[in-house]
């Protein structure tokens, strides 16, 4: 038996936000069918671009694009610091976005050097690299980072879903935040992507003078080696994730001094590495027995 098909009015004219589009969706529930019109996360190619050579593409969230340039050129080691991302460039091309991104001529030539080594390796692994030091890159151990108190955690794991703009509307995308140390959110960024959603909330901290040593970053991804690398390069001491780690970012975090939280819900938490500076009664329980 064909279900019964019905036509239900166009979805509101409510302006959707930055990163979502509406397209045609046949439903069906039970012996139902309607159709109407759905929030879809966008997703298109941006691509890199420093000092007219290009370097990568990025399957991305159309949004926050100067948060993003200078967020990857941080967390990607290209840059030191925000100055010398001396001018980002939008522009839409056929197939997605170019963000042309002017850097000294120095970094400019350390990156051209970077690639041209990596392209001229014959082993296998990640990138063409050979051994471990080559692929994953070792940030220096964070320098100062605080204690987070475990309310802190638990209420803004109990409010970051609400504060998911494009996630509510299309249910695709991941989030990175940057809390304070009451708990409360005062950056978020999202994006189909999770490392892109950590680049663009590390370029919106930079831009806004967020102090990483203020604060701590939750992410509604799994914590992998990336996510790691990429909060500990610019010294954020302190990750928080919804889901899993890996085993290497287990072993990132523990050499970078950060602190590695994971599976973090409002029943409970897991903590792989420092566990001291996050302050709960059951952590005093551990530190007595």
């Amino acid at each position: 038996m064909n279900p019964q098909r019905s036509s239900s009015r166009p979805a509101s004219s409510t302006r959707l936000p930055d990163g979502v589009v509406a397209r045609e969706v046949e439903r069906h529930r039970g012996n139902v069918a309607t159709r109407s019109r759905n929030a879809v996360a966008e997703e298109v190619p941006v691509a890199f671009v420093y000092n007219g050579r290009p370097h990568a593409v990025m399957m991305a969230t159309p949004a926050d694009f100067e948060d993003f340039a200078l967020g990857f050129s941080l967390s990607e080691g290209i840059i030191d610091n925000p100055a010398q991302c001396m001018k980002v460039e939008t522009v839409e091309a056929l197939n997605g976005i170019e963000l042309r991104i002017e850097i000294p001529s120095e970094k400019a030539a350390a990156l051209e050097e970077r690639v041209r080594e990596l392209t001229g390796r014959t082993g296998c692994g990640l990138c063409g690299a050979q051994t471990l030091d080559a692929a994953v890159r070792h940030p220096p151990p964070v320098a100062e980072v605080p204690e987070v108190r475990e309310d802190g955690l638990l209420r803004v794991l109990g409010e970051i879903q609400n504060l998911q703009v494009i996630n509510a509307a299309t249910g695709a995308v991941h989030a990175a935040a940057w809390v304070d140390l009451d708990g409360r959110v005062a950056l978020l960024r999202e994006d189909v992507g999770r490392h892109n959603a950590l680049d663009k909330l590390i370029g919106a901290m930079q831009r806004a003078g967020s102090d990483p040593r203020r604060g701590f970053l939750l992410v509604t991804s799994r914590a992998s080696y990336e996510m790691v690398m990429k909060a500990a390069t610019v010294g954020i001491g302190f990750l928080a994730a919804i889901s899993a780690p890996t085993a290497l970012a287990i072993a990132l975090a523990k050499a970078a001094n950060l602190t590695l939280v994971g599976f973090a819900r409002a029943d409970g938490y897991s903590v792989y590495t420092h566990p001291h500076r996050l302050l709960s009664i059951a952590g005093e329980v551990l530190a007595q027995g």
